[in-house]
């Protein structure tokens, strides 16, 4: 910093014997006046990370500048450049375009030379790359008009026919990265990751991401029930993007006749909220039957005549008077993906799982030292989202019966209650000893030191974690549900890896009388686990989500057990 400083002309190296020489060359130079009046807008702002890499577009010709003068783009001979001033333009811009959005607000403050280099399109272009994941070319999208309006069809729009793109596509010919970068990019970053809308207990999944030179949040949705092991959906909810120049356009994406005009505020930290100004847009000229028609074919790949379960008929129902009222105007609270662990018994992450008559839904699978916890990102009228729906004490596995007493469901239940009893015991002596050491601590004249008890805990917990270790290895072992247990998906594996006791939790709907059951938690491979719920007599299947989604790590495993418990107090 000390060798920057010295070369701009500023900070404590301002006496310097090797700039008196050259000093009175650059006092001629008018581009060298310090220019106080810089407006920070023009210069844009934003997060990211120092990569220096070559640009192919380094010697792009710099806007509004003028040439230097030879003293100042060249040194004298056999003397290296003082000042940055001295450097060629095309070094500047390699140089400018390195440094963070942030910085350069002010470095366009040191100078007017600075503030018109700054005006180079390939430096923002690079920001947008670099900090943003932006690849798109602006020049050619101008001139290749067709090829993107395909792609605006295929991405965001798949329903606007041809005709219309016209009207639609922003204006690419005056549009330049700097306005994408400050205008779009920097002033709503903090709305990209993942996050869950406040529907009741239905909640949701949203992923906002930078896709192209839009700013899109796709809702997520499970596969149609019971196909556990299909992809993932997704809908667009929301899009913003530059459509004139500064001046960035919020559109809700929500209905069927195309998008139309919307609003976004960022509330407070993590945490922003949608509103659709035009939510007749939302309407369909059938009325409330042909909407509920659509929605029913859209969640559920069906009619309601293909579904006979009268119980199963009054929820989806519910879910669609409930959930339709709200017209996309909700808000969101950011959560993060589980961080992972070397010891953890496979990757956390998000899985799709069968919920009964209530349809697939969305868990989180995370890893919390001897347990292991499945919290609900979309829920139902009984279980809302938020909530945790299984928990799997790793300190105690199960050894299945063979395989012809495993259809019986009774001697299951008999291994699963012993387990359980056993738990209750341990429990007991715990809350004891932690007893005894506060009656010790209070009778001794200063504080007794807790490493018995520390000590017992330890032991307890290496050896779950051997018993744990042992059970892990490859090997296999045959596996099929007990008489009487049901499933939505029979298409199960026949093979398990090991499983676990874990108590799931039931309630009546409305939340009402929740407790937790006994049941068995069942890994089956890297992507798939089950679990049995005793009680219940039912078989839950869940698979992992395969996506990649940015900006969704936690900064902190602190920060990470912080979003679990106020999704959860929400939730209750």
């Amino acid at each position: 910093m000390a060798v920057c400083a010295r070369l701009c002309g500023v900070g404590p190296a301002r006496g310097c014997r090797r700039r008196g020489s050259a000093r009175e060359q650059r006092r001629g130079a008018a581009d060298s006046e310090p220019d106080t009046d810089t407006d920070p807008e023009e210069a844009g702002g934003g997060g990211g990370v120092v990569v220096v890499t070559v640009d192919e577009e380094a010697a792009e010709r710099i806007e509004g500048g003028r040439p230097l003068p030879p003293s100042v783009e060249a040194g004298p001979a056999g003397r290296a450049p003082l000042s940055l001033l001295e450097l060629p333009p095309e070094l500047l811009v390699q140089i400018f375009g390195s440094l963070p959005g942030t910085d350069l607000p002010s470095l366009a403050r040191v100078c007017t030379t600075f503030r018109r280099i700054l005006r180079t399109d390939t430096i923002w272009r690079r920001r947008c790359r670099e900090e943003y994941g932006v690849c798109e070319n602006l020049r050619k999208l101008e001139i290749t008009g067709v090829s993107c309006r395909d792609v605006y069809a295929k991405r965001i729009n798949p329903r606007v026919k041809s005709g219309r793109f016209m009207k639609i596509l922003p204006d690419y010919e005056h549009m330049e990265y700097r306005d994408v970068y400050t205008c779009l990019l920097h002033r709503y970053r903090h709305i990209l990751g993942l996050w869950q809308p406040d529907i009741g207990p239905y909640g949701g999944l949203l992923n906002v991401v930078v896709d192209g030179l839009f700013i899109i949040g796709w809702m997520y949705l499970p596969p149609h029930d019971p196909h556990v092991d299909d992809p993932m959906r997704f809908k667009p909810l929301f899009r913003i993007h530059l459509m004139e120049r500064k001046c960035a356009t919020v559109e809700c994406m929500y209905g069927h006749k195309g998008p139309h005009n919307g609003h976004i505020q960022i509330v407070k930290k993590d945490e922003f909220s949608t509103k659709c100004n035009q939510t007749d847009h939302h309407r369909m000229s059938g009325g409330r039957q042909e909407e509920f028609r659509t929605w029913l074919r859209e969640e559920w790949g069906r009619t309601l005549e293909d579904i006979f379960h009268e119980h199963m008929q009054e929820l989806i129902l519910m879910k669609f008077i409930y959930t339709s009222q709200y017209d996309n105007c909700l808000t969101y609270r950011r959560i993060y993906l589980p961080p992972s662990s070397p010891d953890d018994l496979i990757q956390p992450g998000l899985f799709k799982g069968t919920y009964g008559s209530h349809g697939l839904e969305i868990v989180m699978l995370s890893f919390h030292g001897k347990k292991a916890k499945g919290t609900k990102i979309t829920g139902d009228p009984n279980i809302p989202a938020g909530q945790q729906t299984v928990e799997i004490d790793l300190a105690h596995p199960l050894r299945l019966p063979d395989i012809e007493n495993l259809r019986d469901f009774s001697e299951l239940s008999r291994i699963v209650l012993e387990v359980q009893e056993q738990v209750r015991r341990e429990e007991q002596e715990r809350e004891q000893r932690q007893e005894e050491e506060e009656h010790s601590q209070q009778a001794a004249s200063q504080p007794a030191s807790p490493l018995g008890g520390e000590g017992a805990e330890g032991e307890e917990t290496a050896a779950g974690a051997e018993g744990t270790t042992q059970d892990k290895a490859p090997a296999s072992q045959p596996f099929v549900l007990p008489m009487g247990v049901i499933s939505r998906n029979e298409d199960y594996p026949r093979t398990c890896r090991i499983c676990f006791y874990g108590t799931g939790l039931i309630a009546g709907h409305g939340f009402t009388s929740p407790e937790r059951t006994p049941g068995v938690f069942v890994l089956f491979d890297d992507d798939r686990f089950g679990f049995i719920w005793l009680e219940l007599k039912s078989f839950s299947l869940y698979s992992r989500i395969k996506v990649s989604f940015q900006n969704a790590q936690a900064p902190s495993r602190e920060a990470f057990d912080e979003m679990l418990k106020n999704i959860q107090s929400l939730a209750t």
